[in-house]
């Protein structure tokens, strides 16, 4: 068996970033940037007010109480008229260009208007560059906004149309079909006869490439028959990656192995020595550039959610050409002992708290790999290298961040 390492490090070097394309920037929140933003224009263009008020020379505003001829008054959107002298001010709004002469403002809450002047009371005494915002004070033309692999915040939306940008070079969404497989699996809503489950992988497995950023191609059930496997199969052409769920193992009714090598599948590896997730599968389906990567996951539901956040969020991330490949790795420290680790790299459902000192985590008793509920309560995986010795609760340990 595999360790995790050689099974990432395998996995990863099988991806590349895909191709680029343009969309619009009201839908680019959540994507990958593929090429970088750059400010094309220097923001704010001139030298701006970043209060109500009025623009003063600051040598004239030292000695207070004292009157302000006011000779303009300039909003928002509009270029003043004329530059302001000795002994004079004008009403200014947030936002509105300084005017030539001015080089501080005057809070409205420091002024008291009188008719066609402003008397300038105690506390509005103003030094040079008091409440001015400066050219290019947030960015300059040119400056590197947001660089390429970034996944595109809001904030980044914001500040992509601040430089003038309204539209983005992002990486292409990895289109991600899987497969669920078994007779017994029914969809969720179906009513359930004897010796039948419901199919909860394939929404959970859309979900996570969703969230990732891929875009999912739920494909469905295939029963235990050749030919219903085959023909889903068939269906996935074109995608990037195939998951499948289930099946994957040598038993009778394990079939997706073999019609995957009876289509033309070269298997890179079976089985990894880690708990839960052990019977995982990795191959290739074709050849050149139209290969269809197949990574068949086990099919006992947190098998395949812990499995999928080891090796295909990664696998997600090279095709998107994210820098942080992941999973989110973070120190722990344990609420309670535990025992001794066997060959197998175990990754233990664990409630997380933090505190002070950082994260606390509570393995759970019951570590059944087809146990939802914990999988949902649980704020990571605390991970237990192979063969390791008992440890005592507050010992640190490597735990892979959830949510």
């Amino acid at each position: 068996m595999l360790s995790v390492k050689e099974a990432t490090d395998r996995i990863l070097a099988a991806f590349a970033p895909l191709g680029p394309e343009v969309v619009a920037l009201d839908q680019a929140v959540g994507r990958v940037l593929a090429q970088p933003v750059t400010a094309r224009l220097a923001h704010p263009p001139q030298a701006v007010s970043a209060m109500d008020g009025y623009a003063v020379r600051s040598a004239d505003v030292q000695q207070l109480p004292l009157r302000l001829k006011i000779v303009a008054s300039i909003a928002a959107g509009t270029l003043p008229e004329r530059a302001i002298g000795a002994g004079e001010a004008a009403r200014i709004f947030t936002g509105a260009a300084l005017p030539q002469g001015a080089d501080a403002i005057v809070i409205q809450e420091n002024t008291e208007k009188d008719g066609d002047h402003v008397r300038i009371v105690d506390g509005g005494a103003a030094i040079q560059g008091k409440h001015i915002r400066t050219a290019g004070n947030d960015f300059a033309e040119g400056q590197l906004g947001i660089p390429a692999g970034s996944r595109l915040t809001p904030s980044d939306i914001g500040l992509a149309a601040a430089m003038n940008w309204p539209w983005l070079t992002v990486a292409r969404k990895p289109r991600v079909a899987i497969i669920s497989t078994g007779n017994e699996l029914v969809q969720p809503g179906e009513t359930l006869k004897p010796g039948q489950i419901i199919a909860s992988n394939g929404f959970a497995l859309a979900a996570f490439v969703t969230q990732c950023g891929g875009e999912a191609i739920n494909l469905g059930i295939a029963r235990d028959e050749e030919s219903a496997l085959a023909d889903l199969i068939d269906r996935a052409a074109g995608a990037d990656l195939l998951l499948t769920s289930g099946g994957a193992s040598v038993g009778e009714h394990d079939l997706v192995q073999s019609v995957l090598r009876a289509k033309g599948m070269a298997l890179d590896f079976w089985k990894i020595a880690m708990r839960p997730g052990k019977p995982l599968m990795f191959g290739t389906l074709g050849t050149a550039a139209g290969a269809l990567k197949v990574i068949g996951l086990p099919g006992n539901p947190v098998s395949a959610i812990v499995t999928s956040t080891l090796f295909v969020g990664p696998a997600i991330a090279r095709m998107l050409g994210v820098t942080e490949l992941g999973p989110h790795i973070v120190k722990a420290r344990l609420a309670i002992d535990l025992p001794a680790n066997d060959q197998r790299q175990d990754y233990l459902r664990s409630s997380v708290i933090e505190d002070e000192r950082g994260f606390v985590a509570t393995p759970f008793g019951k570590q059944d790999s087809a146990m939802l509920s914990a999988l949902s309560k649980s704020g990571g995986l605390v991970i237990r290298p192979p063969n390791s010795p008992a440890i005592k609760a507050g010992t640190e340990v490597e735990m892979v961040r959830l949510g």
